[in-house]
């Protein structure tokens, strides 16, 4: 990207730090999104403060293990993120992506973190999760032993 186009992004607030530049929001906010993809719990805890507060439309956490086990229980049907865009400025971090999990298609995400002193201090996760919901339901239908039926080989 040229200098001028660099100083356009900067001059709307989207900038990602430099690479080898000391780790700014953008960093921890990329680190946090891969970590959860890995399943790596312990480097993701790491990334959070303890008193972080989560919320987001199919669940809320006030502390740092609260947020874990949240993010562990979605990542039970997570496959991967698609990454479309992330801007900062200043504390604040917009992603933008798609979630793509294994019960439904593609669910374009918007995420807003804030980082304070190298830790995310705020998650604030917007999604249209009717079809998240809606596959879950039928795979949890799928997966239920059938009753009431009749067996003819008695």
């Amino acid at each position: 990207m040229s200098s001028v186009e660099d100083e356009q992004l900067e001059q709307r607030g989207v900038t990602d730090p430099p690479i080898g530049a000391a780790e700014g929001p953008a960093a921890v906010a990329a680190r946090y999104a891969a970590a959860w993809q890995a399943h790596d719990w312990p480097a993701l805890r790491a990334l959070l403060a303890e008193d972080v507060t989560f919320h987001g439309p199919l669940g809320s956490a006030d502390d740092a293990d609260s947020c874990v086990t949240g993010l562990q229980r979605m990542a039970q049907i997570l496959d991967h993120l698609t990454v479309h865009a992330r801007a900062s400025r200043g504390s604040d971090v917009l992603t933008w992506f798609d979630l793509h999990s294994t019960v439904a298609a593609p669910t374009p995400t918007a995420n807003w973190t804030r980082v304070e002193n190298g830790e995310i201090t705020q998650i604030r996760v917007v999604f249209d999760p009717r079809a998240l919901l809606a596959g879950l339901e039928a795979s949890r239908d799928a997966s239920a032993p059938r009753t009431g039926g009749t067996d003819n080989g008695q």
